[in-house]
């Protein structure tokens, strides 16, 4: 049996693809229909709509708190690696970026090769000789001028 995070998942990836990529819901709405409490759909937007996961969230309070999720278009290549790479901050864990990368093979940004020579790169065993505690940091800096490289 779906759990209800999947369930409420499902239903929001299913209009975002009918309304072309973009909607706006209102999370008391969205609450009520699936008779939870809206910090559970708080829950599901934050943890499956992330940038990471190729989604752009905008969150506007009042009137029943309204939120605002775009799927960024992953054929603007150039586009989508800018916002990736704007987004990734100042820290990444090995597997942060993992998943980052596998987004990118998903929506076809890079093929599986590029993408092992990218994980060899931010891997923990390459960056044996960085200080763990400014380990992530350089992870985040290798990650996002591999990035930069491909929007050349």
């Amino acid at each position: 049996m779906a759990r209800l995070s999947d369930i409420i998942e499902s239903f929001i990836k299913e209009m975002i693809n009918d309304m072309d990529g973009s909607i706006e819901i209102q999370r008391n709405e969205l609450a009520n229909r699936f008779n939870c409490v809206p910090s559970q759909i708080n829950y599901v937007i934050s943890t499956r709509f992330s940038t990471d996961k190729g989604y752009y969230v905008e969150s506007r309070r009042g009137g029943g708190g309204y939120i605002s999720i775009k799927r960024l278009n992953p054929s603007s290549t150039g586009e989508y690696l800018m916002h990736i790479i704007t987004s990734i901050g100042d820290k990444l864990s090995q597997h942060a970026c993992e998943v980052f990368i596998q987004n990118f093979i998903d929506y076809d940004v890079v093929n599986e090769q590029e993408a092992g020579l990218m994980k060899a790169a931010i891997s923990d065993k390459a960056l044996v000789s960085v200080s763990p505690e400014i380990r992530d940091e350089t992870r985040a800096a290798i990650l996002k001028n591999m990035l930069m490289s491909l929007t050349i």
